[in-house]
């Protein structure tokens, strides 16, 4: 977690709240929350006029900035409980509301021995480095694809922020040591795969500075040749060793790490998992209850697949026995190596231009997503799920991204990759990206991931409905094991994290209950072990979404319109399921 950099100005101290509009008091807290995340800023696209000096820094590091935002958020929400709410529109009466959720939940967490909190996000951490974790993973990525680079003053915030890269990462070790010191120490498989990530970026780092510095050196700008000099000379004297430090605690910790998968083996890792399941998915759910809805909603899907796969000839065995089987099928397989990345590549062009000409048949209000996809950096695909993507800046000088992982081509099979472009990109991760972006700044920066990810699947439903599949029945399947491999997050997470599963177990209820493939699981699976119920949110949300659907329906009856539904939805913007109830609430009023 960034700390404060403790600027003063416009965005370091509170106005009473009497002083300041409903919009400009959320804007307050908007500026003063990406204070102490100047980069997240960056990603916005708002760091400009009097934050434009945020560009050139990623603001205090370790226990200080922990504390600072602690601080900082303490105070938002005391804001946002006092702020007078008689007269609000439903949009500041929403905004208000989602700042409580979102800082009141973030302070839970952060009232925890460890781990790192993601304030209105997703990535809820106990172990701040590990295989998907860490400014490691996070600042290659972040220079290549988000720093900016289109003029003069820029290249000396870049340089600012390659001299500070060292400093977070020293942060971060110091906190991984005082866990460790608690006796919290990540289990031995996601360290196995965390030393040798950190080991090829620190080879990486040392080829001329690699990622950190290749934006530079690729730049057109003046100023941009001798900077590059500079960058790499800090990369050599100051990032690589704290690099070399952060990998050295890391072989301390494998020396001493235990197999164990799960959250409760860790101190205090039931009261971890427990507020971590409530954050993800915006309920009081337990575990138990959210174990025994997987299951439930599993045998579900699995009665609608089971007909299609005998439809096509696949009789014999259970639904995930005859999945396994489709998945060996060599007419649904990419090619391997670079023509098989080729073969992806234009399935997912192909696929995103035929559901772009759809989008008008779903939603009254359309947006024109500015997006692009892009392989997963090399160095960091061994620890990243098989895709993700996201909306751009709020300026539109960042694309929207689908990241595609293509480590192995083996990952994907042409009956579900269209599927997980629809998830990805649109209607799921980047089309609502660009209805969140043209929301106030408070509304864009708060994502919850039930939302989130239960919207992503409701996009792939939409894709359905559509007609995605209506000429293409394999792709149904691939469209419905998607679902019901979400169901078996919900009892994969709960089992790993709360009925001590290993990871074994894990790996083989996903490829025997479901069909999923090894290569695919296998990662799957060690991401829930460092995101302890992360994993619980899209499911969870897909079906809130769907539910509310039904309850509009019922309630309106031939006056309920799919279209208007759709976008009520998603005009009501990213926010805790329970706010998203009060949005279809609305709709079914005044429709």
């Amino acid at each position: 977690m960034r700390g404060a950099d403790g600027r003063a100005g416009a965005a370091g101290t509170s106005s009473p709240a009497a002083m300041l509009s409903p919009d400009a008091k959320l804007d307050e807290i908007a500026y003063r929350m990406l204070q102490h995340e100047p980069g997240r800023a960056t990603g916005l696209g708002v760091d400009t006029g009097d934050y434009a000096d945020w560009r050139g820094t990623f603001g205090a590091t370790g226990d200080e900035g922990r504390e600072a935002y602690r601080n900082t958020l303490t105070e938002l929400l005391e804001d946002a409980r006092a702020y007078p709410k008689d007269g609000l529109t439903p949009d500041q009466q929403t905004g208000f509301e989602v700042v409580e959720s979102a800082y009141s939940k973030a302070l839970e967490g952060m009232a925890l021995p460890y781990g790192d909190v993601a304030v209105g996000s997703w990535r809820n951490a106990p172990y701040l480095v590990i295989q998907n974790v860490g400014g490691y993973i996070d600042y290659p990525r972040f220079f290549g694809a988000t720093q900016p680079l289109r003029s003069a003053q820029d290249v000396e915030y870049y340089l600012g922020r390659i001299g500070e890269v060292s400093a977070v990462l020293d942060g971060e070790t110091d906190r991984i040591a005082a866990a460790r010191g608690m006796g919290v120490v990540p289990p031995d498989f996601l360290l196995d795969k965390t030393i040798a990530q950190m080991e090829t970026n620190i080879a990486d780092a040392a080829n001329n500075g690699g990622a950190y510095t290749a934006p530079l050196q690729g730049s057109d700008l003046d100023a941009a040749a001798t900077a590059s000099r500079q960058a790499e000379g800090l990369v050599n004297s100051k990032l690589i060793p704290a690099l070399q430090r952060q990998l050295a605690e890391l072989k301390t910790q494998r020396a001493i790490a235990k197999s164990d998968a799960g959250i409760w083996a860790q101190p205090q890792g039931e009261e971890w998992y427990s507020w971590s399941t409530s954050a993800s998915t915006t309920t009081s759910m337990t575990p138990d209850e959210i174990h025994e809805l997987g299951l439930e909603e599993l045998a579900t899907l699995h009665g609608r697949m089971d007909p299609i796969l005998r439809e096509i000839g696949y009789t014999q065995g259970t639904v995930g026995e005859r999945m396994q089987a489709l998945g060996d099928d060599p007419r649904y397989k990419f090619a391997e190596g670079d023509p098989g990345r080729e073969e992806i590549f234009a399935l997912i062009d192909d696929r995103i231009e035929w559901i772009k000409g759809q989008m008008p048949r779903a939603f009254n209000q359309l947006v024109n997503p500015n997006m692009e996809v892009r392989r997963i950096p090399i160095n960091e695909e061994a620890g990243a799920p098989g895709a993700y993507g996201g909306a751009g800046s709020k300026d539109g000088t960042i694309p929207g991204r689908f990241w595609i992982n293509l480590r192995s081509t083996d990952l994907h099979r042409k009956y579900d990759l269209p599927d997980l472009t629809f998830h990805e990109s649109i209607p799921g991760h980047v089309w609502e990206g660009e209805y969140s972006n043209r929301l106030p700044l408070i509304r864009s920066i708060l994502a919850f991931g039930a939302f989130s990810e239960g919207w992503a699947l409701y996009g792939e439903q939409l894709a359905d409905e559509l007609g995605a599949y209506d000429d293409f029945a394999v792709g149904r399947l691939g469209y419905l094991q998607s679902l019901a491999f979400r169901a078996c997050r919900l009892v994969v997470d709960t089992g790993l994290h709360s009925k001590r599963w290993t990871r074994e177990q894990a790996n083989a209820f996903f490829v025997e209950r479901n069909g999923s493939k090894p290569a695919e699981v296998a990662g799957e699976v060690d991401r829930y072990c460092s995101w302890p119920g992360q994993a619980c949110s899209y499911k969870i949300g897909h079906s809130e979404i769907v539910r509310q659907r039904g309850r509009a329906e019922t309630a309106m009856g031939a006056s309920y319109d799919f279209k208007a539904f759709n976008t009520a939805v998603i005009l009501g913007g990213n926010a805790p399921l329970d706010v998203v109830g009060k949005t279809v609430d609305r709709y079914i009023a005044t429709a």
